[in-house]
């Protein structure tokens, strides 16, 4: 079979071949190593590869389909962002201060995918910490876009998204405190779904932060193959006290692509500073198409308060508390752009984090208001598509149609549903003239992940984005 007709299987259609014996997991592996050798060095997606231990993970996946006893991901390469732990593998974190980490166990997920039989390709690149929308840190440089080597994969998954797009591996796992998973997956033009706050176990925490708004969740290239991770690595673990109950189902099982009778609203604008003109042009297109779908579209805003200072003030709190007994070397090592927040963490009292939670609330009352008109709530994920990599450094755009922008201002349509903990996913729905993607968000009811992988899955089969893939 030809090599790069491999990189762009979905991961369960490369399950269906394996099964059917017309390819092996040795040699698919084999396959994506060697494609990591010849692309990543342009994208710094992955910046750890891990070669000896996916093939041996291979070789026992190979034996696996021979004995007629194959796991839910028997064979399946598959990549690791690194702020996740990872027990004998290098975890930075995409810091100096971590830069030499190897943790002695592994994360919920990382047991999970282990235990499904996924082939473990390597970490892929961060910001540090995880604090920003952009994959950048000092210690591997930033993650370039697959669709344009000048332009960021946004973050914090960037490396994740960056390799999916570029053809490593049809899974990854993410994290997303604030759209982590579904910036990247817009700006890279893949699908990135955050789960439900609690519904995949997140343990051990390396550096502690975004205790009540981080999830772990799946990333891939098609919502089949979402849905076919999130089966494998939610449910519930005592490590995490947030952690919900088991479903009585099988996401991927249960995937229905009729959403007839749906009454879904259209928000071009979530409290952003500005939004490109095409970003709405092709996320109002793409929201309409619904209706032959099926659906009731209603263009209505939410009308939610801003959240992006307490977003701030809680990432600066929580940052500097985790660095506290390491202050000093962080205010020497930590990423530059960083250095500012350190400085302003004496200026925060106990009322201001208070008051995180009390807007928090009136948050909640809007979409609980909001969600009882409404099915599904659909918007762009970024109110811009991938930017300029700046040799300095970055935390967003100084400027979005024409017009000067607060830096958390691009995502605001993102960090919102972290902090409600509603389930929300990101598809790609077009590209720009320049031929930058464009990624459709659809949020959901709380717990209610079927419904938007329903949703997503529906609008991918009548969408051509997500069949498009860059030129490397």
């Amino acid at each position: 079979m030809d090599e790069a007709s491999l990189y762009w299987m979905s991961a369960t259609e490369l399950l269906r071949r394996y099964r059917k014996k017309e390819v092996s997991p040795v040699e698919v592996t084999r396959c994506f190593l060697n494609h990591i050798d010849e692309v990543n060095p342009r994208i710094s997606a992955l910046v750890t590869v891990t070669s000896e231990l996916a093939m041996d993970m291979a070789r026992s996946s190979e034996k696996a389909y021979m004995r007629g006893h194959p796991q839910v991901l028997e064979g399946i390469p598959i990549t690791i962002k690194d702020l996740i732990s990872t027990k004998g593998i290098r975890t930075t974190l995409g810091s100096l201060l971590f830069a030499d980490y190897v943790p002695e166990e592994d994360a919920v997920v990382v047991e999970r995918i282990k235990s499904a039989g996924a082939v473990i390709l390597g970490k892929t690149n961060v910001p540090e910490f995880g604090l920003v929308a952009v994959t950048d840190n000092v210690l591997f440089g930033p993650a370039r876009n697959p669709w344009n080597l000048a332009k960021t994969t946004g973050g914090s998954s960037g490396g994740a998204a960056g390799a999916l797009a570029a053809g490593i591996g049809p899974l990854a796992l993410g994290n997303d405190g604030g759209g982590s998973i579904r910036i990247p997956a817009s700006l890279c033009g893949v699908v990135g779904l955050k789960p439900q706050f609690g519904r995949v176990p997140s343990y051990p925490h390396i550096v502690r932060g975004w205790e009540t708004t981080n999830c772990e969740g799946p990333m891939a290239r098609t919502v089949e193959d979402v849905a076919l991770l999130l089966d494998v690595i939610a449910g519930p673990d005592d490590r995490d006290r947030f952690s919900l109950p088991a479903c009585a189902f099988s996401y991927r099982e249960s995937l229905d692509e009729n959403l007839k009778g749906l009454k879904i609203a259209y928000a071009c604008d979530l409290a952003t500073d500005a939004v490109e003109p095409e970003v709405i042009e092709i996320t109002k297109e793409a929201a309409h198409s619904f209706e032959k779908l099926g659906c009731e579209v209603v263009e209505e805003n939410p009308n939610i308060p801003s959240m992006a200072v307490e977003l701030t003030t809680m990432v600066v709190v929580e940052m500097a508390t985790a660095l506290q007994d390491r202050i000093e070397e962080a205010k020497e090592k930590i990423y530059p752009l960083y250095r500012p927040f350190l400085e302003f963490f004496d200026s925060f009292s106990a009322a201001d984090f208070a008051k995180i939670e009390f807007k928090r609330q009136d948050l909640w009352d809007a979409l609980r208001r909001f969600f009882e008109k409404y099915d599904l709530l659909l918007t762009p994920t970024t109110a811009c598509p991938a930017f300029d990599i700046k040799e300095e450094g970055m935390l967003g755009p100084d400027r979005i149609a024409g017009k000067e922008v607060s830096p958390a201002s691009w995502v605001s349509y993102t960090f919102p549903f972290n902090f409600t903990g509603q389930p929300a996913i990101s598809v790609p729905c077009g590209f720009t003239a320049a031929g930058l993607p464009v990624g459709l968000q659809i949020v959901g009811k709380r717990y209610d992940e079927l419904r938007i992988l329903n949703a997503a899955k529906a609008f991918e089969a009548v969408n051509l984005a997500s069949r498009e893939h860059p030129r490397l």
